[in-house]
């Protein structure tokens, strides 16, 4: 068939751009790019599980290293200085591009923290109360 008798849609004609492109690797890359920039999910899911991490791994890690590096006394002291961790998302919500991202993953911090806080809370009100 000659290319003035094929007729294309737009979704055919990506993908004769990909296959004529290379190898099967440059395909999974494009089906990649499509996926991290069209999706309507992917931005939701990654910044709201990133701040799921954040929240949870980036505290522990801060506080691992200050005793390593420093006396116990001086890493209690600076151990508050991880709040400045909130101010990532913060900064990414002030730019336009990165907004929807931002705005998750600081979403996905505050929902981390009350859900450990309020578990943790409810487990030591039951505690107390079963203990007398």
């Amino acid at each position: 068939m000659s290319e003035s008798e094929r007729t294309t849609t737009a979704p055919e004609a990506a993908d004769d751009a990909v296959v004529d492109s290379g190898s099967a690797g440059d395909a999974g890359r494009a089906e990649l790019d499509w996926w991290h920039r069209d999706h309507p999910t992917f931005t939701a899911l990654a910044g709201f599980f990133s701040g799921v991490v954040a929240a949870a791994v980036v505290p522990a890690l801060y506080i691992g290293l200050l005793h390593v590096a420093v006396d116990d006394d001086t890493a209690e002291e600076a151990f508050p200085f991880i709040l400045l961790a909130f101010a990532v998302p913060i900064c990414l919500i002030v730019f336009s591009r990165t907004r929807r991202f931002g705005s998750y993953l600081l979403f996905g911090m505050v929902i981390t923290l009350l859900v450990v806080f309020g578990v943790g809370s409810l487990v030591f009100w039951l505690m107390l109360r079963t203990s007398t």
